[in-house]
């Protein structure tokens, strides 16, 4: 055998193998990026079917404290010592529960955030929180509400400051 030919043979070889590599990792991307859309088909359809069965006038109900400048705080804290542990400090979402700034979430009117936080989702593992006093539910919708609010104002802080660095050059 000529060494040009074995050398000849190497090179298939291992561009076979780059090839085979370069393959497995697209499908593993492209498998990745199939589950982290699936995950966010599920939280849509299950954000859908769980405000389906709100009622409509459980559904129009106005918060009465939509306009009380001390209601966020008082939200916040109650979502950390009751909703913190399964919905992640800031409402990110965990294991255990979705994540409250999503879009179907954000969406959602106050009235029916407070049917489902007055009601729970006993299936998914939330539980019932009648049992607070309704100004306190109330402050919890308004804090989570508020969500919406503070992610705008910090995408709009990010956009004003790639905007003014790049004007800078």
């Amino acid at each position: 055998m000529k060494p040009e030919n074995s050398l000849h043979r190497s090179c298939l070889a291992l561009l076979a193998i780059s090839g085979f590599v370069a393959i497995a990792f697209c499908a593993v991307f492209a498998q990745d990026h199939e589950q982290v859309a699936d995950a966010h088909d599920h939280l849509h359809h299950q954000h859908s079917a769980l405000f389906a069965k709100v009622p409509e006038n459980a559904r129009m109900r106005s918060n009465p404290l939509q306009d009380d400048p001390d209601a966020v705080a008082a939200g916040r804290k109650l979502f950390a010592d009751h909703c913190s542990e399964c919905h992640g400090r800031s409402a990110e979402g965990g294991k255990k529960a979705p994540n409250l700034h999503a879009d179907e979430v954000q969406d959602a009117t106050p009235g029916t955030l407070f049917w489902i936080v007055s009601n729970g989702v006993v299936r998914k593992g939330m539980p019932v929180w009648s049992k607070l006093p309704e100004p306190e539910r109330w402050q919890i919708v308004t804090y989570l509400k508020s969500l919406k609010s503070a992610d705008e104002s910090a995408r709009n802080k990010v956009g004003q400051q790639s905007g003014s660095s790049s004007s800078n050059r």
